[in-house]
C-alpha cells in the first residue's frame, strides 16, 4: 500500500538548512536556464476574502509539484495566517502524489534561498551591512539567507509599527546564524538605508519604502514582496540605474509592479533583465563595477518549490519525520 507523507512547517525547520535550501534553488535555476523545466505562469484567482494562486512546475531530475496559496488580509482578525499554502508533490515518472509539505513555511524558506543566492552572486563580497524593509515571517527567511553568503556585521529593521521593529531586533539578536552582528530597530526608512550595502524588501507596499537618494553606490537590493502589477517596493530612479536581475522575465512581466510601473514610467526596459538561471551559469551577466547599483527582482517560481519540497520529502523519509498516511 502506498503512503502520503505529510511533512509540518516545524518538520521542515529541522529537515531542511538555509544552506541546503539555497544549493537546491542553485540547481532548480540552472536546469530551469537549462530548458528542462516547464512551468507554466501561477493562475491568480480573486475572491472577495483574498486572492489564491496555484504554481505547478515539472522539473527534470527533480520532481513534479503544485503549490496552492492564499492571500487573504482580513486573516489576522480571525486568529489566521495572512499567507496559507500547501505544496503537492508527485512522482515525475507515473504522477503517483509522494507528499504534501506545509506551504507557507516552505514559501518563506524557498524565497529567502533565492535571495540568498541572488546576494551570493551579485552583492559585493565584503558586503556587511544589512537593511530590511518588513518585520514578518518572509523577512526572518530573507536575513538568514542573507546571512548564510555573506559576512553580516550589522542589520538595520524597519517597519511602520515601532512594536514590530523591536519585536523582531530582540528575535534576530537570539538567532545562532547571526553570528554576533549587532541589530538595530531603525526609526525610519533612512536611517536603515544610509550607509547599507545589501537592502532587502519583503513588504506588501503599493509605494517606494525608501528614497533612491539615500541609497549609496555598490548597494545590492532584493525586492521580494510585490507579486502584482499594482504593488511597488523599490524607487524607479533605482530600477533606472541598476543591473536588473529577476527570477523569470515571463513572470516579472506579468507581475512585478515594481518593474511594470517603472517599464510604463519610462525608467526601465524588459531588454536589460537578467534571469537568474543564466546568472547561474555565467556569473559575469552580473555585478560589472564595485559602484554599480543591483537589483534581483523576485516573484516566486514554482521551481523553487519542486526542488526544496521534494529534498524535504527525502530528509522526512530517510529521518522517519512528518507522518505517512494510506494514499492507495
Amino acid at each position: 500500500m502506498g503512503g502520503l507523507r505529510v511533512v509540518s512547517a516545524a518538520d521542515l525547520d529541522h529537515l531542511v538548512s538555509m544552506r541546503d535550501a539555497i544549493e537546491a534553488v542553485r540547481e532548480a535555476f540552472r536546469l530551469l536556464s537549462r530548458g528542462r523545466a516547464r512551468v507554466p505562469l501561477r493562475v491568480h484567482v480573486e475572491t472577495p476574502a483574498g486572492v489564491a494562486l496555484w504554481m505547478p512546475a515539472a522539473v527534470e531530475g527533480m520532481g513534479l509539484g503544485v503549490k496552492a496559496v492564499t492571500v487573504f488580509a482580513g486573516n489576522p482578525g480571525r486568529g489566521l495566517p495572512t499567507i496559507q499554502a500547501a505544496v503537492l508533490l508527485q512522482d515525475p515518472e507515473t504522477g503517483t502524489p509522494l507528499g504534501v509539505v506545509e506551504g507557507a513555511s516552505l514559501t518563506a524558506l524557498r524565497t529567502g534561498a533565492a535571495t540568498g543566492l541572488a546576494t551570493e552572486l551579485l552583492a559585493r563580497k565584503d558586503a556587511g551591512v544589512v537593511a530590511l524593509f518588513g518585520c514578518g515571517a518572509q523577512a526572518r527567511r530573507q536575513l538568514e539567507a542573507v546571512c548564510a553568503v555573506r559576512p553580516v556585521t550589522q542589520v538595520r529593521v524597519y517597519c511602520p509599527t515601532p512594536s514590530h521593529r523591536e519585536s523582531f531586533a530582540v528575535w534576530a539578536r537570539q538567532q545562532p546564524w547571526l553570528q554576533g552582528a549587532s541589530v538595530f530597530a531603525a526609526p525610519s526608512p533612512e536611517a536603515a538605508v544610509r550607509g547599507a550595502e545589501v537592502v532587502v524588501t519583503a513588504t506588501p507596499s503599493h509605494q517606494p519604502v525608501f528614497s533612491a537618494s539615500d541609497l549609496g553606490p555598490g548597494t545590492h537590493v532584493n525586492a521580494i514582496g510585490s507579486f502584482t502589477p499594482q504593488m511597488r517596493e523599490i524607487p524607479p530612479e533605482v530600477v533606472a540605474k541598476a543591473r536588473v536581475v529577476v527570477d523569470s522575465v515571463e513572470a516579472a512581466r506579468r507581475e512585478a509592479g515594481d518593474l511594470i510601473q517603472a517599464a510604463a514610467e519610462g525608467a526601465f526596459h524588459w531588454d536589460r533583465a537578467v534571469e537568474l538561471g543564466p546568472l547561474v551559469e555565467d556569473p559575469s551577466l552580473g555585478r560589472r563595477s564595485p559602484d554599480e547599483v543591483t537589483l534581483f527582482k523576485s516573484v516566486g517560481v514554482a521551481v523553487q518549490d519542486v526542488a526544496v519540497g521534494m529534498l524535504a520529502l527525502r530528509r522526512a523519509a530517510e529521518h522517519g519525520a512528518g507522518v505517512e498516511v494510506p494514499w492507495t
